[in-house]
């Protein structure tokens, strides 16, 4: 998915917008602060940021790069706009990561807090994938609330699955609200977000707060609002409520100030908002209950159409989801209800076919539903689990409602909106580097102009079809709708690349009798038959589907105008009633200021309808797979294409030397590795010792560094990253069987940055740059086919590049472990040029390597332990992994360029706080530099935790590694409980997960009871064994505490994301 940050803000336009631009409206027209009163086409998101801006001191934004949750916000920042108190909302953008929101409590909870704007709220822009890391902010901010300001979270529901690509996910919204007591207000449509934004921040006058929203269509579809509130009713209206608020009586519970709340902001704006809003029939026998902006909107106008046809059905959408006023939503249920279904989200598939996995909502409707004494035969209540990538729409809705009404419902039901029958509906699809890609927008701006209509633009990307697809909807209505869904019966359809019909089922979305604007460059009549699929045209003879096909090449003043040309056939087909005239006063022009009126005469000849033959109906239709039918979205932005990687240049030594000589005129640096994006250091090897027998068939081996003045530092946990050089002897050998000069020099820009030069030696590029003795990808067999003079091979280069080759390429790979080097010897009629060769030879990776001291204790030197990678391939020759043979051979005294990496091993803040480690083989290397550091601090005095270390290898003989330090270190007291498992030493195999469940009742106390923290670093293979002995610890000091009963399993993702369960597998 491409994420690519945006540099507009956000609203509607006339303008067009760079590829790889995210666009917060469709129309890409700038909104000015001002501009949003009364009738204004919005986004639901920038409605959102207009209430927070307004109401806010600061703006706290986890808003991923394209997602542009933030940028009328910063737009409006810049400006200098003023909020309800008089001054500029400062707007600070921050990352997702873990710990994330400790910069908002920090600043709200410090000492220097100007108490005087403690009552201003702070709010939050973030998407919902964002949340499982604000979970401890949000966390410490309720406990602490009642010395907080009011916090309001506006919260857009999307989340990035690779397998679905982006999803509107509100799951973890409501297990966080009912988690830590927040509040949770959502908005079932652009309309109401802005009516949402301001209530939930005046929610928060009460305690902490989440509004959640449609990320996918509600934040982004453009649409258009008549009664916007200005920034000035928004003041008008927070003033006057919160006064409201701070004298509700105070011996209500927090939900009856919330009803309280709610009923003061509907009189005061006039409107009907309720905690749970009924629709549907007065003797409702089904009822169905939704949480969700697509989900309510959808629920609403299904059952209400079916309650108008007599179907006893009904529906309640939540809109205040925590607190949940039980007496509210009892009280819109009808009394004859005797089903209830919960329209429930829950993650993911995985979770909705497994039984003991219930949605949220489910639990809170069961629950009121239970202890009700309503009915005298209680309504029975199920489940309607629904993954978060599920796409609704009307007919999915409705075949839910009639599964529930009749239990012989299998087939999905086909249902249409009535409110859409009227409704002007179009689509254009086109691959996003099209030359006309932006001509929906304008199209769509131009409607808009039309100040009776109300128009609807909503684009979704496809990243992974055809490179990049776009597809957007448009809807022209004289009413306003609702309708969060793709458009099923488009009155016209464009096609901007022909090969789209090959891939997508574009003819299922157009209604029968209508129109498909088709553009075949270089169109032939008799041509036509070949390049639409038969599938395709055997429907657009049985649907009764006008083709139009659309050609500029026969016209050189609409050849160059591809944009223009797409929007003057769409306004001629769908308005033909307008003049060239009529269209000018758009603003429409040519790049070379050709008189529209000329274009439009020339557009005759390019738009040509096309009398369908009958026997396409008969066309042969081959068996294929089955064609999407929707866009699967999986980015906000076009699909960023790469610039063309310029070529590289051999040159001669006078070259090099000119830039050396001249240096300001030819931009030459002297760095170490400037190619290299991390900080690199040189240092020296000051030991090289093997830990294990020679006779053994392990090395594993001890290095350690002389850091000099090299200015290397690093922190405990922290990883070494080394620069290692290819096998010299290995090399030159390739050197000499290529035909290369080995001191001829290459002008190449570097891998890690395309800015950066270097000019090499062939040899140093091959010893240093290349991973010429690596393993190559697939993309290799591919590039290199290109370069085969031979057919044979070139078929079978390209065999392994593609789809068909992966069982010969895995086998190549993974059994045979080619290099580079083999498949250049292989298929020797591919023998690209040097700088072809470096194109498409992946650049030398740096190795990390977990540290194994401690900087404190050892201010001068940095540790590894390393095992060698070594095996035998197919052909009976030894192979060595790269860095490992490289640092087994190194010699005293040789200087190697090394790099710090972060990593996710540190240390409790609290010194006292016990260590669990788990270390298996070099996996014990981060566990030496902690045990240096806490022996450290003992030897000093200082109170330590205790330190459960456990290890496991295959024998003690053998691979006791650091074995001596670790007994030193018990004896000494500083280790705790040493629990060694040498596998391979007796007849049954005892592992590292059976030496801790021998000692559980010492992790019980450390982990715990002493609040410890558990590390595990090795191989990925015992991870599930020892997660379980923690989560069998977890269950028997609950067991002993005799507390409530808990699910380890989220216990364990409770202590992951406070630090307390970390792991780093290879």
């Amino acid at each position: 998915m491409q994420l690519k940050q945006q540099e507009e803000s956000g609203g509607v336009a006339l303008g067009t917008t760079p590829v790889g631009v995210a666009k917060a409206s469709p129309l890409a027209k700038k909104v000015a602060f001002s501009d949003i009163s009364g009738p204004t086409y919005v986004t639901g998101q920038l409605l959102v940021q207009q209430t927070a801006y307004k109401l806010s001191d600061k703006i706290f934004s986890f808003s991923p790069e394209t997602f542009d949750l933030d940028t009328a916000v910063k737009e409006w920042s810049q400006a200098e706009e003023k909020n309800i108190h008089g001054e500029t909302t400062t707007v600070l953008p921050l990352q997702t990561r873990i710990g994330a929101g400790a910069l908002a409590l920090g600043y709200i909870f410090s000492k220097d807090f100007d108490l005087s704007k403690r009552h201003i709220p702070q709010s939050l822009l973030a998407p919902s994938l964002s949340l499982r890391h604000l979970r401890t902010a949000l966390d410490q901010l309720s406990l602490l609330y009642g010395v907080s300001s009011p916090f309001v979270a506006h919260i857009a529901a999307a989340d990035y699955s690779a397998h679905d690509g982006l999803v509107a996910e509100y799951e973890s919204a409501l297990q966080l609200a009912e988690d830590l007591g927040l509040g949770l207000v959502s908005s079932s449509s652009a309309y109401e977000a802005q009516h949402m934004s301001l209530f939930a921040t005046l929610l928060a006058t009460l305690l902490p707060s989440i509004h959640i929203y449609d990320g996918l269509r509600t934040a982004r579809e453009t649409v258009r609002v008549v009664d916007a509130l200005s920034g000035s009713s928004i003041a008008d209206i927070y003033k006057k409520i919160s006064q409201q608020a701070a004298s509700l009586n105070k011996r209500l519970d927090t939900a009856g100030k919330v009803v309280e709340l709610l009923r003061s902001f509907n009189d005061e704006i006039g409107t009907s908002y309720a905690p749970f809003e009924y629709h549907g029939h007065e003797e409702a026998d089904v009822v169905l209950v939704v949480f969700g902006s697509t989900e309510s909107q959808l629920a609403k106008q299904v059952v209400s159409t079916l309650a108008a046809e007599g179907k006893k059905v009904g529906a309640v959408n939540v809109r205040i989801y925590r607190p949940f006023v039980e007496e509210a939503f009892l009280a819109v249920l009808p009394e004859s209800v005797k089903q209830i279904a919960v329209l429930g989200q829950v993650r993911d598939v995985v979770s909705v076919e497994d039984a003991s996995v219930q949605s949220a909502l489910y639990s809170d409707v069961l629950t009121a539903v239970s202890f009700a004494d309503r009915w005298s035969n209680e309504p029975t209540v199920v489940d309607i689990k629904y993954a978060a990538s599920a796409v609704h729409t009307p007919s999915s809705i409705a075949s839910i409602i009639s599964g529930l009404s009749s239990k012989n419902a299998e087939s999905e039901v086909s249902f249409s909106l009535s409110s859409l029958e009227e409704v002007q509906q179009y689509t254009f699809w086109d691959v996003d580097n099209s030359v006309a890609v932006e001509a929906p927008s304008a199209l769509g701006a131009f409607l808009a102009h039309e100040s009776s209509n109300n128009v609807y633009v909503y684009d979704v990307y496809d990243n992974l079809v055809q490179g990049g697809i776009v597809r957007t909807d448009i809807r022209s209505s004289k009413k306003s709708i609702e309708a969060p869904f793709a458009v099923e019966e488009a009155d016209i359809t464009y096609v901007g690349e022909e090969k789209l019909l090959k891939d997508v089922a574009i003819l299922k979305g157009i209604k029968t009798g209508g129109k498909l604007i088709l553009r075949l460059p270089n169109y032939k009549a008799e041509d036509v038959e070949k390049r639409i699929p038969a599938a395709v045209r055997k429907e657009i003879q049985e649907r009764a589907v006008q083709l139009i096909i659309l050609d500029s090449s026969s016209s050189p003043a609409l050849e160059k105008e591809a944009q223009l040309l797409v929007q003057l056939a769409f306004v001629r087909i769908a308005r033909p009633e307008l003049t060239s005239e009529q269209l000018a006063k758009f603003g429409w022009a040519t790049q070379d200021q050709t008189p529209l009126t000329e274009l439009v005469d020339a557009l005759r000849q390019s738009v040509i309808e096309f009398e369908v033959p009958a026997d396409w109906a008969e066309a042969p239709v081959e068996p294929t797979t089955r064609l999407a039918q929707v866009v699967k979205p999986n980015s906000f932005v076009p699909f960023q294409k790469e610039d063309e990687e310029e070529a590289l240049k051999l040159q001669d030594w006078q070259s090099a030397a000119k830039g050396f000589v001249f240096k300001e005129a030819y931009g030459t640096r002297n760095e170490l590795r400037p190619d290299l994006t991390v900080k690199t250091h040189t240092i020296r090897v000051k030991e090289n010792r093997r830990l294990t027998p020679q006779s053994y068939e392990r090395n594993i081996f001890h290095i350690e560094f002389d850091l000099g003045d090299s200015g290397l530092t690093y922190n405990i946990g922290e990883a070494l990253g080394i620069h290692a050089d290819n096998d010299p002897e290995q090399v030159l050998a390739f050197i000499e069987a290529y035909g290369l000069n080995a001191d001829e020099l290459v002008q190449v820009p570097s891998r890690e940055d395309a800015n950066v030069w270097e000019t090499r030696t062939v040899y140093q590029s091959l010893l240093q740059n290349l991973d010429i003795l690596g393993k190559p990808p697939k993309r290799f067999f591919e590039s290199l086919a290109e370069f085969a003079t031979d057919e044979k091979e070139k078929k079978k280069l390209a065999f392994l590049g593609g789809k068909e080759g992966a069982d010969e390429f895995k086998r190549l790979s993974e059994i045979e472990t080619v290099t580079y080097v083999d498949i250049l010897d292989q298929f020797k009629s591919a023998h690209p040029d040097f700088h072809d060769l470096a194109r498409i030879v992946s650049p030398l990776k740096r190795r990390e390597y977990s540290i194994a001291s401690a900087q404190a204790v050892t201010p001068t030197s940095v540790a590894l332990m390393i095992v060698v990678v070594d095996w035998v391939d197919t052909k009976g020759r030894t192979r060595y992994g790269h860095a490992t043979r490289y640092l087994s051979s190194l010699a005293v005294g040789t200087a190697v360029t090394a790099s710090v990496k972060p990593s996710v091993m540190k240390l409790p803040v609290k010194d006292t706080a016990p260590l669990i480690m788990a270390g298996l083989g070099t996996g014990l290397a981060p566990f030496r530099a902690f045990v240096q550091y806490r022996a450290m601090q003992k030897a000093q005095g200082k109170e330590i935790g205790a330190i459960l270390l456990y290890l496991g290898s295959r024998h003690q003989r053998e691979e006791y590694l650091y074995g001596e330090e670790w007994e030193a270190y018990l004896d000494a007291g500083v280790i705790t409980l040493l629990g060694a498992a040498f596998s391979r030493d007796q007849p049954q195999k005892i592992y590292i997960q059976d030496r801790m469940r021998q000692t559980i009742d010492d992790i019980v106390k450390a982990y715990i009871k002493e609040e410890g923290s558990f590390y595990l670093c090795g191989p990925t293979w015992p991870v599930p064994d020892v997660t379980a002995v923690l989560e069998e610890a977890i269950a028997q000091a609950a067991q002993n505490a005799g507390t409530k009963k808990i699910e380890p399993r989220k216990e364990i993702e409770r202590l992951k994301e406070d630090g307390r369960y970390v792991l780093e597998v290879y």
